[in-house]
């Protein structure tokens, strides 16, 4: 039987934040390049989720396979069915905005492809996709599930991720636009889980897929002019613009009516 409570649902995230920050103050104290101190300090931070969540899983949720529970562990075809499709979807959503950008005349392709540039994507869209989802999509939205129900979960969950990511200090109207972003973005992703019958790795694919596609782009194949519009391109990244959304939206809309709690969890 599980034995949740919400104070624990809190405190959990809570505490991987706490030691991510301790980490980030005993670098700084150490004298690491400022540059690197978020990223020195994420790797103890997802060691302490990877380690605690199957005892917290066995314990809160009474779950006797934590990772086949969390959509980690699934038969290796089902596992790397999902991942395809799922960075499948990132590779369209991305060609979108390529196109919405180049048709705008806010695009112009400068090629300057590396292997370096090409291991730094691959390492960048695994390491975010596999640790955020495994956060939001596993832990968060498999919690909240017990707590309050399936549909009520993945709104939710979908918030907190737009929360997280917001950047605040940016103006009011691109702040609505990357927190509408965002949301539509978590909803995506927990849907995608959804789809793929409980497993995590179609998830994990298109986050990772999103964030490995557009820094090789970004940094690697085009340049985006500086005087491009926030309402079109969105703060720094598509995801706040009107091209993100609509990309966003037709991803959602494209399957059987996804506000329907009774949606089966293994549609494909």
């Amino acid at each position: 039987m599980p034995r949740l409570h919400w104070w624990g649902t809190l405190l959990y995230p809570a505490a991987l934040v706490a030691v991510f920050l301790g980490c980030q103050l005993l670098l700084r104290w150490l004298g690491a390049p400022a540059g690197l101190e978020a990223s020195l300090a994420a790797v103890p931070a997802v060691a302490a989720l990877l380690f605690s969540l199957p005892p917290r899983l066995q314990r809160c949720w009474g779950e006797p396979n934590p990772w086949r529970a969390l959509g980690v562990a699934a038969p290796a075809a089902q596992l790397l069915k999902a991942l395809v499709r799922g960075a499948l979807k990132a590779v369209v959503l991305l060609a979108l905005v390529i196109v919405a950008l180049t048709m705008a005349r806010q695009l112009s392709w400068m090629p300057r492809i590396s292997p370096g540039l090409l291991l730094n994507a691959l390492a960048l869209g695994l390491g975010v996709g596999f640790a955020e989802e495994l956060l939001f999509r596993g832990w968060l939205m498999g919690e909240l599930t017990l707590l309050i129900g399936q549909q009520r979960a993945l709104w939710l969950q979908a918030a907190l991720f737009s929360l997280v990511h917001t950047r605040f200090n940016l103006p009011p109207l691109e702040l609505l636009g990357l927190l509408i972003g965002l949301l539509l973005l978590g909803l995506a992703l927990g849907l995608q889980r959804r789809a793929d019958g409980g497993v995590l790795w179609g998830a994990i694919g298109l986050h990772g897929g999103l964030v490995a596609g557009w820094f090789v782009l970004h940094q690697g194949l085009v340049a985006i002019q500086p005087e491009a519009p926030t309402w079109l391109m969105g703060p720094d990244n598509p995801i706040g613009g009107l091209v993100g959304w609509l990309g966003l939206v037709l991803l959602l809309l494209i399957r059987q009516p996804w506000w329907n709690v009774s949606s089966s969890a293994s549609t494909p």
